[in-house]
């Protein structure tokens, strides 16, 4: 099958589950494909998660879909990104947030999505290598903050770079087994929705893992 046409049916599919017929359309104009090493490239639009090195991946896109879908975003906001991989899911923020910071560990892989995504021109995003505090907190706070490896509870210096009425996805649980929890940052109690299980590699740095392990 060609890419094409493995878009097209990919798309079809998202679309019978996605109900933010906005984020689908952000999916379809993002070129998979360049996100992907060469000996995937055939496999850029099947549904599921691909490797890119590092004993990392590239997430099954509807996972990315449920995610992003569940951020709410507005054109007009700024979101965070923890684990940015090859910057697939970070071009996909680009096309539905104003601004999007994200944060790599490996530092191969946050130069490589640096480049990929300058070259697909997405201007407004920045690719930082991880430190030893999670998230980035220079450009706080932030209307929305995705996750994209599991922690073991939910952590409080990510809350603080959430702006009020911002909204966190992220996988909470133990090393092998998550729930997909979603938190919206209100000033008397936040409110905590379980979106369902999951799996994710695990979260390393302060208020997570310790460095055990890879983040996905």
């Amino acid at each position: 099958m060609d890419l094409q046409t493995a878009k097209a049916k990919l798309i079809e599919y998202l679309n019978q589950e996605i109900e933010d017929k906005h984020v689908v359309e952000a999916i379809k104009r993002v070129p998979r494909e360049a996100f992907v090493p060469r000996e995937y490239y055939y496999a850029a639009y099947e549904n599921r998660p691909l490797g890119i090195g590092f004993e990392q991946t590239i997430s099954q896109p509807l996972i990315v879909a449920m995610m992003v879908q569940a951020l709410e975003l507005k054109a007009s906001e700024k979101v965070l990104e923890l684990g940015t991989g090859s910057g697939y899911e970070a071009a996909i923020l680009a096309e539905l947030a104003k601004w999007v910071v994200t944060v790599e560990c490996v530092p191969e892989l946050a130069e490589s999505a640096r480049r990929t995504l300058a070259e697909l021109g997405y201007s407004n995003t920045e690719v930082h290598l991880a430190g030893e505090t999670l998230g980035w907190a220079d450009k706080a706070p932030y209307n929305a903050i995705i996750v994209s490896a599991g922690a073991p509870s939910v952590p409080q210096v990510l809350l603080e770079q959430l702006d009020w009425e911002g909204r966190m996805i992220i996988p909470v649980g133990s090393r092998w087994q998550q729930e997909l929890v979603k938190i919206t940052k209100h000033r008397k109690a936040n409110k905590v929705e379980n979106l369902g299980g999951c799996y994710f590699v695990p979260l390393i740095g302060e208020g997570a893992w310790e460095k055990q392990g890879k983040r996905k």
